[in-house]
């Protein structure tokens, strides 16, 4: 295929739209099912080299769900644990251990589930029936995957009465050195970031504290490569092989931190008992599940336990998660990792991140306050590594 037309492009007055090579070459891809759009594309395209590259890197399955073209979390396939199934709303699949691209994706999938309401799904491996099946339940727009099961590939054919993309890229395929996109009619042109992130990056450790376990290195790994390909500027948690708290196209850096990691705190409370036994309505839908709870959690717009809300949701009306009983269970989180995509160039982004576990840090350095940076990691008792690479993505 040499090129594809598309509905429209970002909105639907931009016509004509395709996607095609600009050498003249075939498409790498196929679409099996479905017509993607302009933004879908966007997002295949940005999503799937984000789960090549964990798996290259971690050497595990891996997944992502993508939204306006960043990612809300990604995700290796690690086994979850029973409070983690129940947390990510899949605790009714028992056939899920047998399958790390369905605990990738569940992980992935279940980390902000509000953000990946209508999202784009990548993933690393071959799409089989377990994770397809977990895919069909959520409203999505999309995936793309070097592959689909036969069955996996009709279970997907057959979620939004048949119009679900279902892109398959050809996982060979390399692109050219040099990119290009226009923007006011300007051409803009560079060299790929073909940058390679793995092991070698977290050497130069700068704190007090040297001792960094593997774990913390895997979810430093998944930190950066997430933030390589999310909107600058960008700030990402990570914990137990998958990205926690994204946050995403902030012009401060502290912004992004705190974004960032007010979404790790709702992911850790959603773990919390008052979350997992809140008295839900039978009845009551997925997505509306997921609003309640960010509800119960921020309390935000709607204070879901007031009388007259509380009957719409609950059997019973649920104790509110006080800020202080809240402060108390995220005290005993430790061991988060965070990545910058830029320098931190204040320490209030380490008194931010220390509110929410962080312990292993690992960002560009290069900031003329960088001493005071140091200075307050250490105070914590945090490891700190400079990688001295720049992350941006626009």
């Amino acid at each position: 295929m040499k090129e594809f037309e598309l509905k429209y492009g970002c909105n639907p007055n931009q016509k004509p739209a395709r996607i095609y090579m600009h050498d003249g070459s075939d498409l790498p891809v196929e679409i099996l099912n479905g017509r993607p759009g302009y933004i879908n594309f966007l997002d295949a395209f940005n999503s799937w080299q984000l789960v090549r590259e964990l798996k290259q890197a971690l050497g595990l399955p891996a997944a992502t769900s993508f939204k306006h073209v960043s990612p809300t979390s990604a995700a290796v396939g690690l086994p979850l644990s029973d409070r983690l199934k129940r947390a990510c709303f899949v605790d009714d699949v028992p056939e899920l251990d047998a399958s790390a691209l369905a605990c990738a994706y569940a992980r992935a999938r279940g980390t902000d589930r509000m953000c990946s309401f209508g999202d784009w799904v990548a993933l690393s491996d071959v799409c089989d029936v377990t994770t397809a099946k977990l895919i069909k339940r959520e409203v999505s727009d999309g995936v793309i995957a070097p592959g689909y099961e036969p069955e996996a590939l009709e279970i997907l054919k057959s979620k939004r009465n048949g119009k679900y993309n279902v892109v398959k890229i050809d996982p060979d395929y390399v692109p050219a050195e040099t990119e290009r996109k226009q923007v006011f009619g300007v051409t803009f042109e560079q060299g790929r970031n073909n940058f390679r992130i793995d092991r070698a990056l977290l050497t130069n450790v700068i704190t007090k504290n040297k001792d960094l376990p593997e774990s913390a290195v895997r979810d430093l790994i998944i930190s950066l490569i997430t933030l390589k390909y999310t909107q600058s500027n960008s700030v990402c948690y990570a914990a137990d092989g998958q990205a926690i708290g994204v946050g995403a196209g902030q012009q401060s850096r502290i912004h992004c931190t705190r974004l960032a990691g007010g979404k790790a705190d709702t992911w850790f409370l959603r773990q919390s008992d008052r979350v997992l036994n809140l008295p839900f309505k039978p009845e009551l839908g997925r997505p509306d599940r997921d609003n309640v709870i960010d509800g119960y959690i921020n309390q935000n717009e709607e204070d879901v336990c007031a009388d007259g809300n509380w009957q719409k949701y609950f059997t019973s009306r649920p104790e509110p998660f006080t800020r202080e009983q809240q402060r108390a269970y995220l005290d005993t989180i430790s061991g988060v990792s965070l990545g910058s995509d830029a320098f931190f160039p204040f320490s209030d982004n380490i008194e931010r991140a220390h509110r929410s576990g962080v312990q292993f840090v690992a960002q560009p350095g290069g900031s003329i306050r960088d001493d005071a940076v140091i200075d307050v990691c250490d105070q914590y008792g945090m490891v700190m590594a400079f990688t001295g690479m720049r992350l941006f993505h626009h």
